[in-house]
């Protein structure tokens, strides 16, 4: 399993690499005003620690992608909710890379983007890819369902169908009866007895979205919006906090495992409404 994590994590590295190079070429091509970075390394009371990356910009309202390795062991009153923790006296060992952004632009969906790969006594890799725009658009939806469906049929045909409706199912606000976004996939507890496939297939999500997600970028950061098309974004941002703080297991993780809070809560967006 050394050799899996090793693996796991150097993946995660270089991912945040290559995003955070898109994400400042974006910027680059959008302003001639160099994004402020804000890069912080973190120690982990317990074991292991993390990097966060939050970029403030033009057209990055705030995006932050932060990766982490951390292990040690789980609360006891907590180990029945990680599986396998149980059984392996709560010790765990968790590496990862979280993305999400939220644009200045409301005609540019806020975007999320994590994988995951957790050793309990068990093995398993977790995450997803989901869009939140503030105004629906057909185009867009067909576009990035398109690359997703494309991608999970190269592994299994039926990844799509199936980490579609999680996706859905989860990233759902309950208490307001309505869906956070426009879906995308979610996929936990993926393990199969081919552990290589497994990790070619987290490896495709994080290639996929950084396919899928400049592209709708550059569509529509230029275009003109209104204060009226601002006012509804940040509404909208509303409930998207209201998921991270009541719904999202990542959060939850974060918190369980003693987790940094400023890298847990990195995901909030810098201004929001409630009316």
């Amino acid at each position: 399993m050394d050799k899996q994590k090793n693996l796991a994590s150097k993946w995660f590295a270089s991912l945040r690499g290559s995003i955070v190079d898109e994400f400042l070429a974006i910027e680059k091509e959008f302003s001639d005003e160099f994004p402020e970075i804000n890069r912080k390394k973190w120690d982990r009371p317990g074991g292991g620690g993390g990097e966060m990356t939050i970029i403030y910009g033009k057209a990055f309202e705030k995006v932050g992608v932060n990766i982490s390795t951390v292990h040690g062991k789980i609360a006891e009153k907590f180990m029945d909710e990680i599986p396998g923790a149980k059984k392996n006296d709560g010790e765990f060992w968790a590496s990862g890379i979280s993305v999400v952004s939220h644009m200045h632009s409301p005609l540019v969906p806020a975007s999320h983007m994590n994988t995951r790969f957790i050793v309990t006594a068990k093995s398993w890799f977790g995450g997803g890819i989901d869009f939140t725009p503030a105004y629906y658009n057909d185009e867009d939806y067909r576009f990035l369902h398109g690359k997703i469906k494309k991608m999970c049929n190269g592994f299994n045909f039926n990844y799509y169908p199936q980490f579609k409706k999680q996706c859905d199912d989860y990233f759902f606000l309950h208490h307001r009866k309505e869906p956070r976004g426009i879906g995308g996939i979610f996929y936990d507890n993926l393990s199969s007895d081919n552990w290589e496939n497994d990790f070619a297939y987290i490896q495709a999500v994080g290639r996929t979205f950084l396919e899928i997600y400049p592209s709708i970028i550059r569509t529509h950061m230029s275009k003109s919006w209104t204060e009226e098309q601002k006012e509804h974004q940040l509404i909208k941002r509303g409930r998207y906090v209201e998921f991270n703080l009541l719904y999202d297991r990542g959060t939850k993780f974060g918190i369980l495992t003693n987790g940094n809070p400023d890298a847990i809560m990195m995901s909030m967006p810098p201004l929001v409404k409630w009316k």
